[in-house]
C-alpha cells in the first residue's frame, strides 16, 4: 500500500517551543521554528494563503492554571519563516485551540482563562468575543467556566466548544450555539447555547466532520473514560450518544483528522502521537514520540 502524502504539523512546548514537521507516517521529521514564545497550544493553516497560526498560552502562576493576561496570537509562512503576532499580548488571555475557516475568512479560537470563546480575520482585525462564561477574578477560579476546544460547522452555522472543569474533575462539558451573537445580546447574555455533554472527565480539543455529521474530541481526564478519542453523531433533534474510539492517550491535547484518508491523529504530552483509521480504530498504533511534550496537531495535505 503506497503511504499517505502530507505532513503533520506539531507543536512542542519544550525549552525551547518548537514547532515539527513529519510525514504522515511520523518520520522525515524537520523543526520548520523554535522559540514560539510560552507554552504554544493550538494550531491552523490556511493553505491557501500559505499560512500557519498558533497560539501562546504566556505565564503560569498557579501550576496549570495561567492567570496572567499575556497570551497571543501569531501567524508565520507555511516554511516557517516570517513569524508575526496577529493578536498581541493583552488582547486574549490564554488562548488554546485555534482554528481557520476559509470559507468565513476567519480565526476562532477559546481563551481559557479568559472565560471566550473568540473570533478574528487572519490578520488579527475584527477581533470578537463570541462567549463568555465569566468575567471576574473569582471567575477564572472555576475551571468550569475555562473554554479550550474550538470547532465550527459552516453548514448548520453552529459554534462547538469545550469547558473542561477541574482536571480529572468529571466537570468538563460539549457546548454548541449558534456562530453570531443574536443583535444587542452581550456575550456573556446569550440565552442560544445548548449543553451536547455533561460530566466529562476532561475535554480538551475538537474537529468537526460535516461529511458524516460526527464531532470527535479528546479528553485528558481519568480513565477509563478519560485519556481517550471520542466522537458523537449529531443530528436534529436526536441526543447524541458518545462513542469512546480509542483509550491510553497520556494527556491528550491535539487532533487533526484526515478527512480524505479517514484517519485520526492525536498528539498528548507524553509527546505521543497516535494515527488511527477511523473506519478500524481499534488498530490505533504510535508513530511518534520521543522529541518531548506535544500539544497542538494539524494536517497539510499534499
Amino acid at each position: 500500500m503506497a503511504q499517505a502524502a502530507g505532513r503533520l504539523l506539531l507543536l512542542n512546548i519544550g525549552s525551547p517551543s518548537r514547532l515539527l514537521s513529519t510525514s504522515l507516517q511520523g518520520d522525515d521529521i524537520q523543526v520548520l521554528a523554535s522559540g514560539l514564545g510560552l507554552v504554544p497550544d493550538g494550531i491552523a493553516i490556511d493553505a491557501a494563503n500559505r499560512y500557519i497560526f498558533w497560539t501562546s498560552m504566556g505565564t503560569s502562576h498557579e501550576g496549570e492554571d495561567f492567570f496572567a493576561n499575556d497570551g497571543s496570537v501569531g501567524r508565520m509562512d507555511l516554511d516557517g519563516s516570517n513569524p508575526v503576532t496577529i493578536v498581541p499580548v493583552g488582547q486574549t488571555f490564554t488562548p488554546k485551540q485555534i482554528q481557520y475557516v476559509p470559507s468565513l475568512r476567519m480565526l476562532y479560537w477559546c481563551d481559557r482563562e479568559g472565560l471566550r470563546v473568540m473570533r478574528a480575520r487572519p490578520d488579527g482585525s475584527d477581533l470578537t468575543v463570541l462567549v463568555e462564561t465569566g468575567a471576574s477574578d473569582q471567575d477564572r477560579q472555576d475551571r468550569r467556566r475555562h473554554c479550550v476546544g474550538v470547532a465550527v460547522d459552516t453548514a448548520a452555522g453552529h459554534l462547538y466548544w469545550t469547558q473542561k472543569g477541574r482536571p480529572d474533575g468529571g466537570e468538563g462539558r460539549i457546548l454548541r450555539a449558534p456562530l453570531d451573537l443574536p443583535p444587542g445580546v452581550l456575550p456573556g447574555a446569550r440565552q442560544d447555547i445548548d449543553v451536547l455533554f455533561d460530566a466529562l472527565p476532561e475535554p480538551i480539543d475538537l474537529e468537526w466532520v460535516g461529511e458524516t455529521g460526527h464531532l470527535y474530541w479528546t479528553d485528558r481526564g481519568t480513565p477509563p473514560e478519560g485519556n481517550t478519542l471520542n466522537r458523537a453523531r449529531i443530528q436534529p433533534g436526536i441526543p447524541p450518544a458518545r462513542e469512546i474510539l480509542f483509550s491510553g492517550l497520556h494527556e491528550g491535547i491535539g487532533l487533526a483528522i484526515d478527512r480524505r484518508n479517514r484517519r485520526a491523529y492525536v498528539s498528548d504530552l507524553g509527546g505521543y502521537v497516535h494515527a488511527l483509521d477511523l473506519d478500524r480504530p481499534a488498530e490505533a498504533t504510535v508513530i511518534f514520540s520521543g522529541h518531548g511534550p506535544l500539544t497542538g496537531i494539524a494536517i497539510l495535505a499534499a
